[in-house]
This record gives C-alpha cells, structure tokens and sequence, in this order.
C-alpha cells in the first residue's frame, strides 16, 4: 500500500522495512514533530467544546445515586 508522506507529499510505501512510515524519511519525521512541539499542528478541541455544556453531576449527587443502589441491592436479599 503507498501513502503520502505527511510533509512532502512524496509516496511512499506503508511496510515493515519503512521505518520512518508514514514519512518518506527521518527529515521529514523530525519536521512534523518540530511543527507539533511549536504549536503549529494541533488537536481540534471542538469535539471537547460541544461537550462542554453537558453539566457533570455533583459528587453529592453521585453518592446519593450509589446510596440507593445499595440499598436496593440489599433491599432484594
């Protein structure tokens, strides 16, 4: 299977004997990690965003849930 370097843009194929996959060569492999360390290439947040207005429930509200669990865990013996 070939694929393009990520870099370059030059193909190159995807096997074991390609150690530097899916980068045509160590170069290019250290350029994106340079890219990724300065900040240039990152990670979306927006799937974190969209979740950011579910509210989490309160630790008291956690340990009432797990409260009437066990009481209906027992309440079954």
């Amino acid at each position: 299977m070939e694929v393009s370097c990520p870099t370059c843009k030059k193909k190159v194929e995807w096997n074991d004997k390609n150690l530097f996959r899916p980068f045509c060569c160590k170069r290019c492999q250290l350029i994106d990690l340079g890219e990724w360390s300065n900040e240039e290439k990152v990670i979306s947040t927006s799937t974190y965003d969209e979740n950011a207005n579910k509210t989490l429930p309160d630790i008291e509200d956690i340990e009432a849930m797990l409260a009437q669990q066990q009481q209906d865990f027992f309440k079954d013996k």
